[in-house]
């Protein structure tokens, strides 16, 4: 890999692999199976992935299955997808803690023979009570002196399912007076009475995450183990169960700064309580920073996997503008989204002097950014539609669009000059009244004709009616925790606007879930799951521009 741009991180691992101390890197992403990946998931697990990737390693996919309680088939499939739809890949290497189980257990029989483990049948009131706190130090339990053999069988016991949940947990023992309060005699092991998803009935004890972790990532024969900050204190633990217990290597582990984004949370209990108290319409709501969400919403992988990169790793807790996320959206999508023409509010325009019953073809460039993409052909009628705001009685100087007694062209098409217009009861414009300028297809406006502008289109006669769900930011405060009264409290009552009767173009009813292309004028879009030929259904991914900067 070049020398240039490289984080500490991929400077630590160079430094390895030059100095002989590993062939090539082994990575891991780990995740808990207990919930849905979002964005701050996809820098994590991007690290790992093209780490692996740059110098020549692998990344394992491991899910941390330790929790029985709150742990779901569903999740480990829904995180599988999502990381496939990133474009990583993990081959062969796909792992769970569950299949280690029979290891930790005799990791953690080792470290009761060594003297450096015991069963603990304090309440878990008590053990709470004497771990102390940040100005006080912990406090022995009346069991962390009892003998080797008895702490063996209290161990076996639990395994057999002789104590129920809460009555006993085996504890490590390491410093009761330390500063760091994951030292201070952590839990290793508890009785859950749950069935697992992978192993069942057969154990009712179960390790906890510090313990186990640092176990996999030594069996596996992890080189560097890469997690965000909030994990530094627990290095200490990490390292100590690994240097106490049998193992074949001594992975180490290095902490990074995690993703935090304006306008969101990176939370799954609080996404848990946005989908169960039905303030979005699941997991995968276009309007949650889950990486399911950013997939139905219509963001590239491509452009997660660009953002990513651009911000780069560090050792220092920030937060990221979220226009930084849709910028790479934005250079993206203006690349390879091929054009296309809908009108969201639309009025009706009939050019009076164009004959009843006739049609020509006009042809549209797919995307002026990539010639290659070609063009298509449109029908230019005597009647189409177009944006009800492309049209202004009291326009102000300068408004460039048709106004009464001013011109403007059709994209790919005419340029039209307005004759008249009729109105309702209540003022509103219901039809626009129109002539058109002959030979003016892809040449300038003839003298004394001012066209500024060209706006887009859809002719009557083929337009297809369509649903279209306008999404915005899901709150309307940068930092939603910081909020007096909770995040809850600045939910964005317009983070869905849903039209109905939007007057599409033939193509777009055609296109597939999934696809995206730009709204010329308008935004880019994609079809949604609920999309089909006949009930076409299309979401808004960003706006052409960033219309939050306008708000500061």
């Amino acid at each position: 890999m070049s020398d240039e741009k490289k984080d500490f991180i991929r400077e630590i691992v160079a430094a390895d692999l030059a100095s002989g101390k590993h062939a090539a890197p082994v990575t891991r992403f780990p995740p808990e199976p207990n919930g849905y990946l979002h964005i701050g998931h996809a820098k994590a697990l991007g690290l790992s992935f093209s780490i692996a990737e740059e110098y020549g390693g692998r990344c394992h996919l491991r899910f941390d299955d330790t929790n029985p309680v709150k742990e779901d088939l569903a999740y480990v499939e829904s995180i599988k997808k999502d990381i496939q739809w990133l474009g990583y890949d993990w081959g062969e290497h796909l792992y769970f803690a569950s299949d280690y189980f029979e290891f930790f257990y005799e990791c953690a029989v080792a470290l009761i023979e060594k003297g450096l483990a015991y069963v603990d049948e304090d309440s878990p009131e008590e053990i709470r009570r004497k771990r102390g706190s940040v100005t006080e130090p912990g406090e022995a339990s009346i069991f962390r002196e009892r003998p080797i053999a008895e702490s063996l069988a209290a161990f076996q016991k639990m395994r057999e399912g002789g104590f129920q949940e809460g009555e006993a947990v085996l504890r490590a023992k390491i410093d009761l007076t330390s500063g760091n309060m994951n030292l201070r005699d952590p839990l290793l092991y508890r009785v859950i009475h749950v069935s697992h998803h992978n192993t069942g009935d057969e154990w009712c004890i179960y390790p906890m995450y510090d313990f186990a972790h640092s176990l996999e990532d030594a069996k596996e024969h992890i080189t560097h183990s890469l997690c965000s900050l909030e994990f530094e204190n627990h290095r200490p633990l990490y390292d100590w169960v690994v240097d106490h217990c049998p193992v074949p290597s001594k992975p180490r582990q290095i902490e990074f700064a995690r993703l935090n984004i304006g306008y969101t949370v990176m939370s799954k209990r609080k996404f848990i309580q946005l989908v169960e108290e039905g303030h979005v319409n699941g997991w995968d709501d276009p309007r949650m920073s889950t990486l399911s969400g950013m997939r139905r919403r219509g963001y590239p992988p491509e452009a997660i996997r660009n953002f990513v990169k651009t911000i780069g790793i560090t050792k220092q807790n920030s937060l990221t503008d979220l226009s930084l996320l849709e910028f790479e959206i934005r250079s993206y999508l203006n690349k390879v989204a091929l054009r296309k023409m809908a009108v969201l509010d639309p009025v009706k325009v009939v050019v009076t002097n164009y004959p009843e019953g006739q049609s020509e073809q006009v042809e549209v460039p797919n995307n002026p950014e990539n010639e290659e993409d070609g063009s298509r052909l449109l029908h230019f009628t005597r009647e189409f539609w177009i944006e009800r705001e492309d049209f202004m009685l009291d326009a102000p100087k300068k408004f460039f669009r048709l106004k009464p007694g001013g011109a403007v062209r059709l994209r790919g098409a005419y340029i039209i000059q307005h004759t008249g217009h009729e109105l309702d009861g209540e003022g509103k414009v219901t039809e626009i009244h129109c002539e058109f300028i002959p030979d003016t297809i892809g040449k300038s406006a003839p003298e004394g004709v001012k066209c500024r502008t060209a706006i887009h289109w859809v002719n009557v006669e083929d337009a297809i009616d369509a649903e279209v769900r306008l999404y915005d930011r899901l709150f309307t405060e940068e930092l939603p925790d910081s909020v007096e009264g909770g995040y809850l409290k600045c939910l964005n009552p317009e983070s869905l606007k849903v039209l109905s009767g939007v007057k599409i173009e033939p193509s777009l009813a055609m296109m597939k879930p999934g696809e995206r292309c730009q709204f010329e004028r308008v935004g880019y879009f994609t079809a949604d799951d609920d999309h089909t030929e006949s009930q076409p259904v299309f979401n808004r991914i960003v706006t052409l521009k960033d219309s939050w900067a306008k708000k500061g």
